[in-house]
């Protein structure tokens, strides 16, 4: 857990580089969403109205169907379910879960939150709209909770979609630095000037 939370705090998340071996990723420029920046399409909303929502309620199923071997680019492997597992018995690690009318998961994400940012590591869905439906929640979530930095690692068409914006390593890495500053230092700091 340590090495994880250090990775994150210092702008790095792993990721496969050869068969069983894990390499620390910085890339530039990084995706982020910004938590004022979400695009929700009116099918998005009608979409919302269809699911139920949940928090931390599967952690470990939502990484196992991340981790689905017949997803394309799929690698999470029980050692990596059992590390982030770890994560969210301590309370690092959080999953947003979206239900059908049948009470069967059928989307979600799953990432770390130290402080103010929310990194995300993978989402999925088996019905129409329901990763999305989970990236609503954890963005008003987030906003809610005072999160400041919502990381998306890499762009994607899907995610530029929904709002997803590159930024230079050089700032994402100051909007890192004050993220993960704690918040009682935040209001110290504050206060001071």
């Amino acid at each position: 857990p340590g090495t994880l939370l250090s990775a994150y705090r210092n702008g790095l998340f792993p990721i496969p580089v050869r068969r069983r071996r894990i390499g620390w990723f910085s890339p530039d420029p990084r995706g982020i969403i910004p938590l004022d920046g979400l695009a929700i399409s009116r099918s998005l909303r009608r979409s919302m109205r269809r699911y139920e929502v949940r928090f931390d309620t599967c952690f470990t199923e939502v990484v196992r169907r991340c981790g689905d071997p017949s997803r394309p680019s799929g690698w999470i492997d029980d050692g990596i379910i059992e590390a982030y597992t770890t994560l969210h018995t301590l309370g690092w690690a959080h999953s947003v879960e979206v239900f059908d009318d049948d009470d069967h998961l059928v989307g979600g994400l799953y990432g770390v939150r130290v402080n103010g940012l929310f990194a995300g590591e993978s989402m999925f869905h088996s019905a129409t709209d329901a990763s999305k439906v989970a990236l609503v929640h954890l963005v008003e979530w987030l906003r809610h909770t005072d999160a400041t930095l919502l990381d998306v690692q890499w762009t994607t068409d899907h995610l530029i979609r929904l709002g997803a914006v590159d930024i230079a390593r050089h700032d994402y890495l100051q909007l890192l630095k004050d993220a993960v500053l704690p918040f009682s230092r935040k209001n110290d700091a504050a206060e001071s000037q």
